[in-house]
């Protein structure tokens, strides 16, 4: 497994090495995003289910297909020399398809299309820094809480922004379908927002000043500091922003196995080793695994 070691090197040539993986070069969900051999292969025989059933079917098929992003370290970011898809998320659902005995595929689910791809059949699950919240839980299913971020602005490092309340009149960038659409809105109903469909698109706005901050949870922009070290948080925490692996509306079949999948990690302390790998050691902060169900996690975001 490759950290994110490779983004120090690959990534000073400029703003995004990976941006052209986006939406207009290899569109979202379009097929197979470099799957690496899983530890399905070093696992024994996996539990088998009824073949008439979902997971039943995945197991025929052989093959899960699970929707992360492509351009948000250290969660899920296609790697511009391999050609495979990292991060955390990635790990998570590695996870899953080991204990289910098969491959996994991963394909680009941006925040506009997470739910849909549910919907219609284009992925069987969603790993894609996704909030709980109470009107996704009207539409799919969610695993407890595998992570909970929270909401942060970035903007670069000579701006006079010092956090939301200095946003009235600035233009700021997030994804179309996120959360906060409505929290800006919400918290900084003077700002200008510019809504993309990816992170790497905001990453390459506020590099060539075209907006002046980012807002998103704090690890996404965290992997845009990474990226680019003239960048900068600045505020106070503006949400909690609890993450769930999304199911199709009914499979709460698959609910149940993969939170248990979770609850191994989280119990064997497998959740705080891929933590630390890809998320602590560019934050400096230890964690530890949410404990917080769906229900929980939907009066957290009420209260944001």
């Amino acid at each position: 497994m490759q950290g994110l070691r490779w983004l120090g090197v690959a990534l000073t040539v400029g703003a995004l090495a990976f941006a052209g993986c986006g939406d207009d070069e290899e569109p979202a969900g379009g097929g197979a995003s470099g799957e690496s051999t899983p530890a399905a292969t070093e696992t024994a025989a996996a539990e088998k289910f009824d073949p008439a059933s979902t997971l039943g079917k995945i197991q025929e098929k052989g093959e899960i297909t699970i929707g992360v992003k492509f351009d948000v370290p250290p969660f899920g970011v296609k790697n511009p020399q391999s050609g495979e898809v990292e991060g955390f998320d990635i790990e998570m659902g590695k996870a899953v398809a080991a204990k289910l005995g098969v491959e996994p595929k991963f394909i680009e689910a941006i925040s506009d299309n997470r739910i849909p791809f549910l919907e219609d059949g284009t992925a069987d699950l969603i790993l894609s820094t996704m909030t709980i919240n109470e009107e996704r839980v009207q539409q799919i299913e969610f695993s407890d809480p595998y992570f909970i971020a929270r909401g942060r602005v970035l903007v670069p490092g000579d701006s006079d922004i010092t956090g939301v309340e200095s946003l009235a009149g600035k233009n700021v960038c997030t994804a179309l379908g996120s959360t906060y659409e409505a929290n800006l809105e919400k918290q900084a109903p003077e700002a200008k927002l510019k809504l993309v469909d990816s992170y790497s698109e905001c990453l390459e706005l506020v590099q060539n000043g075209a907006v002046d901050a980012v807002s998103t949870d704090d690890v996404i922009l965290t992997g845009m500091i990474i990226q680019d070290d003239t960048l900068k948080l600045v505020g106070e925490p503006l949400t909690q922003e609890p993450y769930g692996a999304g199911i199709k509306k009914g499979e709460t079949e698959m609910v149940e196995f993969v939170n248990g999948v979770f609850q191994e990690l989280k119990d064997n302390g497998k959740w705080a080793e891929l933590h630390q790998e890809w998320i602590g050691k560019y934050t400096g902060e230890s964690a530890e695994p949410p404990t917080m169900t769906v229900d929980e996690a939907v009066e957290t975001v009420k209260n944001n």
